[in-house]
């Protein structure tokens, strides 16, 4: 890639005569517009012709994969498997089977690299019959991994107390619960919940807002006001309307709620418990 920032090749820029692909003016057209794509784009990228591998590459890529791999734009098969692909061999097989493909955080052995993962994009290219005649495969910096310490906040499964008096959506949140690793105890009706908080410690409250005798809010309410370090799962088949007026942090699911919104708000509270002496 050139210091101005604009690629290195391009179709028209390269004696292709020798190569294998011959003249531009008679490539399909098809491989004439994958390699203008290849070449006008600053994402290092190769593109794979045929099935006996003749490979083109851009400049952004030749820039990464260091002087082993010169600074032509190809249009050879390769003596070596380039390492994107080598890196990737069944998600470029798919490729060529008309499926687009990633593979995630991948290591690729160029010359001085510095331990970057990347991700591969592959992109079959078909041709005038509709058969892929190309693959396309993009690089990108993989993003790091976030990796939580063993001693932080969200370590170690939530202490929760389900409140709802549907006693199959009681049984089925709790086997949910504990399924996700968490430890779960279920009653039906809030006076029950009053004893379970005032005899155990729960990291988390999760209660229908309609309830027999006391709503859910004003059970939470009583619960905060005790043991305000527990955080406040509400589920409402009503919207949030019976939520407005609550003056203490809280989460809301409306029902049906599916399963990763739940797996994501006890993601978000674990996330932001203090740490267990």
């Amino acid at each position: 890639m050139s210091v101005s920032g604009k690629p290195a090749f391009s179709s028209s820029s390269f004696d292709w005569s020798a190569s294998r692909l011959g003249e531009p003016g008679a490539w399909p057209p098809a491989l004439r517009l994958s390699a203008d794509l290849l070449f006008n784009t600053p994402l290092p990228m190769l593109l794979v012709w045929g099935r006996d591998m003749t490979v083109l590459f851009n400049g952004a890529y030749a820039e990464l994969a260091g002087p082993a791999y010169g600074k032509l734009p190809g249009g050879s098969v390769p003596p070596v498997m380039p390492p994107p692909l080598a890196a990737a061999a069944a998600e470029l097989g798919r490729a060529w089977d008309g499926e687009a493909s990633v593979a995630a955080a991948r290591g690729l052995g160029f010359a001085g690299n510095d331990g970057t993962l990347y991700d591969l994009y592959f992109t079959p290219v078909r041709g005038a019959s509709g058969a892929v005649d190309g693959v396309l495969c993009a690089l990108a910096a993989a993003e790091p991994a976030l990796v939580m310490p063993q001693d932080s906040a969200a370590a170690g499964p939530l202490n929760i107390l389900v409140v709802e008096d549907n006693l199959d959506s009681q049984y089925l949140v709790c086997e949910m619960l504990r399924a996700f690793g968490h430890e779960a105890d279920g009653v039906g009706h809030p006076n029950d919940a009053l004893d379970r908080l005032a005899a155990n410690r729960y990291d988390v409250l999760f209660t229908d807002v309609s309830l027999p005798g006391m709503s859910g809010v004003d059970l939470a309410r009583r619960a905060v006001a005790d043991a305000p370090a527990m955080r406040v799962i509400f589920a409402s088949g009503y919207g949030d309307t019976l939520l407005r007026h609550v003056e203490f942090p809280y989460l809301s699911l409306q029902k049906p709620y599916e399963l990763d919104q739940l797996q994501q708000a006890l993601d978000q509270v674990a996330s932001q418990r203090p740490a267990r002496p």
